[in-house]
């Protein structure tokens, strides 16, 4: 398993879709994930540290978790099947392991309120993970096993991430600045 960090959540200008942008620990690789608008504000407030009157949904959750003397262990993304991500909210509950079925946008809610760490299985990041070129901030394939220079990702490659095909050219990550910042929209 890999750990990952939030890196942010970007909008897409062309039909407002949101992406959870996961970043791999210590790399240039990034796990993006289509999040529904509720799921991305609910984890946008909790980065930005806003304060809400009432419990959101994923607060509530938090709140029954521990008040069950249970603990957030960790969020794993534990698959990736016909473009649908899957994930695992890992309990532990009186000296016992719990895994509990969950969408991914629910599990990062859940994890940025408790601070779990968030991991992905080795082959999810393999079949979905990008990398980005530093200059153009363009996605490039770069074969691990191969020392040479990253290449722009071939149509047959960007048809495998086919979630994401309309979206991942125009990601605006700003390599430089603003890793773990604020939520910004794509330019």
């Amino acid at each position: 398993m890999l750990e990952l960090t939030i890196d942010g959540i970007r909008v897409s200008l062309m039909n407002q879709q949101r992406v959870v942008i996961l970043r791999v620990k210590d790399t240039e690789k990034f796990l993006p994930i289509w999040i529904g608008p509720g799921e991305a504000d609910a984890i946008a407030l909790k980065l930005q540290n806003v304060t809400v009157p009432r419990p959101l949904t994923h607060d509530l959750l938090s709140d029954v978790i521990s008040s069950l003397d249970a603990q957030v262990d960790r969020i794993v993304v534990s698959d990736l099947s016909d473009d649908t991500f899957y994930a695992k909210i890992v309990l532990q509950i009186n000296g016992s392991t719990m895994e509990v079925d969950s969408r991914p946008s629910d599990a990062l809610a859940l994890a940025v309120r408790t601070e779990s760490p968030i991991y992905a299985e080795d082959a999810v990041v393999e079949k979905a993970a990008i990398m980005l070129d530093a200059e153009t901030g363009r996605a490039v394939h770069v074969d691990e096993d191969d020392e040479s220079e990253p290449r722009p990702v071939t149509e047959e490659e960007r048809a495998k991430l086919s979630a994401f095909e309309d979206f991942i050219g125009s990601l605006d990550l700003d390599l430089e600045h603003g890793h773990g910042d604020a939520p910004t929209q794509n330019r």
